[in-house]
């Protein structure tokens, strides 16, 4: 479990976040949304105890983020940074190994995780190449497979999708679902809202630092919502086969 509670970031007397508070389950899969600034990123990096907050705790597993040490943070939460780019010339095996480094898991697992993950993500035929050669789009894939790899119970995604095309956005996010749906709790910074109320179970809408709205995908992806957050018209429909929000600009 992810527990947020009234989360303040203030950097240079200017609040990033103000008074956030949240809960994300296990078996679910949070999306994170709003417009530029609104404090997407800053909050998903409060919660992997990568930024410290200014007032306000996040707990993971029922204990401060604070108090773990980084190698038991590496056991509950992985991370997928916003950007993904990689930047050292090893090759994308040896990327998504990574994600193993610091696990307490048989190592005589690891071969079988990498080359799973590597299969799902779809870079296996890439596994020899140097990952600083490939694609945006390839580096993302690889960066989720050393995700996928580190098998923690908490998942934290950054923009997954952004540098990918539709078939990868789909895979990723039904990846991420699936993780879930084993039981990890699964929270994505997305931009795309139709997206997020495909495979979100928990939306979180933010505006300028402050949570604007927070639910399932019926609740908070609304046309007055949308439009007041984003000075956006808009138009929700229903998706014919999904039966999720779809969310069409006018």
């Amino acid at each position: 479990m992810i527990e947020v509670k009234d989360v303040t970031v203030t950097i240079e007397g200017f609040n990033l976040l103000e008074r956030v508070s949240t809960t994300c389950m296990p078996g679910t899969l949070t999306a994170l949304v709003g417009p530029n600034g609104a404090g997407k990123s800053t909050l998903l990096s409060v919660i992997a105890g990568d930024r410290a907050s200014s007032l306000g705790t996040v707990r993971l597993a029922g204990r401060e983020v604070s108090a773990y040490s980084v190698r038991e943070l590496a056991q509950i939460r992985s991370v997928f940074p916003q950007g993904s780019v990689i930047r050292f010339g090893y090759t994308v095996e040896e990327v998504v190994a990574m994600g193993r480094a610091f696990r307490d898991l048989p190592p005589a697992d690891d071969q079988r995780a990498v080359f799973d993950a590597m299969a799902a993500s779809e870079v296996g035929h890439m596994a020899i190449r140097n990952a600083q050669t490939l694609s945006g789009g390839e580096q993302a894939r690889t960066t989720f497979a050393r995700v996928v790899v580190q098998a923690t119970p908490i998942v934290l995604l950054d923009e997954p999708t952004a540098a990918l095309d539709l078939r990868h956005q789909e895979k990723v996010l039904a990846s991420a679902k699936q993780m879930a749906a084993a039981g990890a709790t699964v929270v994505a910074v997305l931009h795309d809202l139709n997206l997020a109320a495909a495979y979100a179970d928990k939306v979180v809408l933010l505006e300028a630092g402050r949570v604007a709205a927070d639910g399932s995908p019926w609740d908070v992806l609304r046309q007055d919502l949308i439009e007041t957050v984003y000075r956006q018209s808009v138009h929700v429909l229903e998706h014919p086969v999904r039966r999720c929000p779809v969310v069409l600009t006018t």
